[in-house]
């Protein structure tokens, strides 16, 4: 189980504010979609909750500590933001047990049967085995959405998982999403496709300059 505070969250970089105001309150077993223009503020938002960025003013809170003072990062956390990066000559397969390593949340007696059902879940199949640096970009964003999930998160956020994808890998990220608010996670995603938003979320947050806004 997970809860999420966002209290009066502003931002400013290089004099300007990415963020302003920013009140938001958000717990397990739904899935927040977060909507808006490039440039809007979704990603900057995105990153402070993942604790990689630090407020210029108010705070979040996971669980009711505070990022940036009582934890550095939310403690279970799963996250695709931007571009994925693996290492080139490890498989996806490899490269998710590398990850599953270094993951204290992931059940290393298991976690060779989830990586092998996480590769299928995102519709890899045998690719799984190829080298990363044979990936095509929707192959990498199929794998950067398992790292995401890896381990079963309390909080998946996910930012963009449909770019590079076709039509089939638009409906496997929606299995995912669903899969993972099935489990009781707290799923935060952003998607220009706004049937796709729709669909999927309980509550959709619109950012525009920065600010919640309608």
């Amino acid at each position: 189980m997970a809860h999420i505070e966002v209290e009066k969250v502003c931002k400013i970089i290089n004099k300007s504010i990415v963020l302003e105001n920013i009140n938001l309150d958000m717990s397990s077993g739904k899935v927040y979609g977060f909507q808006g223009i490039n440039g809007s503020g979704k990603t900057m938002l995105m990153r402070a909750l993942i604790g990689l960025i630090r407020p210029t003013s108010g705070k979040v809170c996971i669980d009711g500590k505070e990022l940036g003072k009582d934890i550095d990062f939310p403690e279970s956390i799963g996250f695709l933001l931007e571009n994925p990066a693996f290492l080139d000559m490890y498989s996806g397969e490899d490269n998710l047990k590398l990850l599953a390593k270094v993951d204290g949340n992931v059940d290393k007696k298991s976690v060779e049967n989830e990586i092998r059902g996480l590769i299928d879940d995102v519709g890899l199949g045998q690719a799984g085995r190829k080298k990363y640096k044979k990936y095509s970009l929707g192959m990498k964003q199929r794998l950067g959405i398992a790292a995401a999930v890896l381990g079963n998160p309390d909080i998946v956020v996910l930012d963009e998982p449909t770019n590079a994808l076709d039509d089939d890998g638009k409906e496997m990220v929606k299995s995912v999403v669903r899969k993972q608010k099935e489990r009781g996670a707290l799923v935060i995603i952003s998607c220009h496709d706004m049937q796709t938003l729709e669909e999927l979320s309980d509550e959709i947050v619109k950012l525009k300059e920065g600010r919640i806004c309608g």
